[in-house]
């Protein structure tokens, strides 16, 4: 993997994050809630 596609590949992460949170029900999170969150999402990500 390129240099180039490392950061295209972080760049995708951050906004899928962005668009999880923006769509999310609250407009304010916890700590807590948001590494919960992220534990989902990379369980997920490594189940693909």
């Amino acid at each position: 993997m390129t240099d180039k596609e490392r950061q295209d590949t972080k760049m995708a992460m951050l906004y899928e994050l962005r668009l999880i949170f923006s769509t999310g029900e609250k407009n304010e999170y916890t700590r807590e809630e948001i590494l919960e969150m992220l534990d989902k999402i990379a369980m997920a990500k490594d189940q693909q």
